[in-house]
């Protein structure tokens, strides 16, 4: 190319670029205004009628992110470590379709919400729930947790729920506890916890690439179909989130006893278990929850994962929805 030739590009180009900018200028803030609501509150919070997403702040000015969708009774969703309010697209959607108001909120320290490095712990993470509730006005609301948060909404609708809640569902969940003690002898020795504290430190990005393509949907059992966009919806839910906050997780989910929680729940429960779980073994959570809850009914399923939810969506879906009309 000519220094000619190239002084009559760069010409073409920037005269193009300018008239690109200019209708850049003209055209974006139009779409801007056709685009924002004219009623959308300044704040981002929803009005708290189920019309979108949004923010709350709570007491020690922790930013909680939150989808609220529809209308009818409330059907609110706690997600497990180390993920968001995302992982409950499915269930969200097909509740939604059912004619059920939905919520889900990302858990301090994770999604949208802010990275915190401190309050990650069950304690915290139910007032900050109770607060979400208290904002919205929820009442006779069934709330449906998987893994830790299983352990959430346990907590919430033990120490907080009195009044607003219906029904609860545990799924995956990790009550009464998973850590070996001697109250629970059974449990799982502090050094698997460990693992997963030093795996997420040394790197993190490998670490949530290998988690979900192992264990938690077991697509490392033989014949098991793998699905790519599966794991790497888990690993971008997962990277979302802040590092100390997913790591101080990790003991809230595995030393939290949740024993007075499960026995002092007055609402009908229902909890679901994979019984190929090799995140929460069955027989250390599951099969003990149900011994404590007074009103509980337990349903297992030979063969699935801890992620049964994304992985056999229709069969959870079904139950669940049967035992909220029950």
């Amino acid at each position: 190319m000519t220094d000619e030739t190239s002084g009559t590009t760069r010409r073409a180009l920037m005269t193009s670029g300018a008239m690109v900018a200019a209708a850049l200028a003209v055209t974006v803030p139009a779409l801007a205004a056709q685009q924002t609501p004219a009623a959308a509150p300044a704040s981002g919070k929803t009005d708290g009628n189920g019309n979108g997403s949004g923010m709350i702040t709570v007491k020690d000015g922790t930013r909680i992110f939150y989808k609220d969708w529809g209308t009818g009774q409330p059907i609110v969703f706690h997600h497990g470590w180390p993920l968001s309010s995302d992982d409950w697209d499915t269930q969200m959607l097909f509740f939604l379709s059912k004619g059920f108001r939905v919520i889900a909120h990302d858990r301090r320290g994770h999604g949208r919400s802010s990275q915190t490095t401190v309050g990650n712990d069950m304690d915290t993470y139910a007032a900050d729930v109770a607060e979400l509730m208290a904002h919205l006005d929820i009442r006779n609301a069934v709330h449906i947790g998987h893994s830790t948060g299983g352990g959430e909404a346990a907590r919430y609708v033990a120490q907080h729920g009195r009044g607003r809640v219906a029904k609860a569902a545990l799924i995956g969940a990790v009550p009464p506890i998973m850590l070996r003690t001697a109250n629970n002898p059974e449990g799982l020795p502090l050094d698997v916890f460990d693992g997963l504290r030093k795996a997420l430190a040394d790197n993190r990005a490998q670490f949530y690439r290998d988690f979900p393509t192992g264990p938690f949907y077991s697509f490392n059992r033989p014949g098991a179909k793998v699905s790519q966009s599966v794991i790497d919806n888990w690993w971008r839910q997962a990277m979302s989130g802040g590092t100390k906050a997913q790591y101080d997780c990790i003991k809230a989910f595995s030393e939290t006893d949740f024993t007075d929680d499960l026995k002092n729940i007055e609402v009908p429960t229902l909890v679901l278990h994979g019984e190929d779980d090799q995140i929460v073994p069955i027989a250390d959570s599951a099969r003990l929850a149900i011994k404590l809850l007074k009103h509980g009914t337990l349903k297992t399923y030979p063969g699935l994962p801890h992620g049964m939810c994304t992985t056999h969506a229709d069969v959870i879906n079904a139950d669940l929805l049967a035992f909220i009309k029950s």
